[in-house]
């Protein structure tokens, strides 16, 4: 397999783990909403913010699949929103909120997923500069 073709495959499965994900998410935040009890307190504004993030995320999926740069924009942007969302619920659960446990471990997980797919974007963007491609 020649190395644009590795680089095409590599940005396919970025896209598609970033469009699973939001499918998951959108998934799981719609059980809740529709009354699923989860077996934890829900901090309602962040099973929102999550369930219309899991939108979000299909969006960046499939905007990865057809541009680089793009799908890196799209990745760090996500990326720095769920950092702030952690953030806040971080405080809020050490100052004794309704933030269960669970919900800021299911954020460290979100936010730890982006970065991950925004640094292998940005390695991707990397790659492609290097060999003159302005997509893959």
């Amino acid at each position: 397999m020649n190395r644009s073709r590795t680089l095409r495959t590599i940005q396919i499965v970025l896209a598609f783990m970033a469009s699973l994900f939001g499918v998951v998410t959108v998934i799981a935040g719609t059980r809740v909403l529709a009354g699923s009890d989860p077996g934890y307190i829900v901090f309602r504004p962040l099973l929102l913010y999550n369930t219309l993030m899991g939108i979000g995320y299909v969006a960046a999926g499939i905007v990865t699949w057809r541009n680089i740069e793009r799908g890196k924009h799209a990745a760090a942007a996500i990326f720095l929103l769920n950092w702030l969302v952690l953030g806040t619920i971080g405080c809020l659960y050490a100052a004794g909120g309704a933030v269960a446990i669970e919900s800021l471990r299911a954020m460290i997980f979100r936010t730890a997923v982006w970065l991950v797919l925004f640094l292998g974007l940005v390695w991707m963007s990397r790659r492609n500069n290097r060999t003159g491609r302005q997509d893959a």
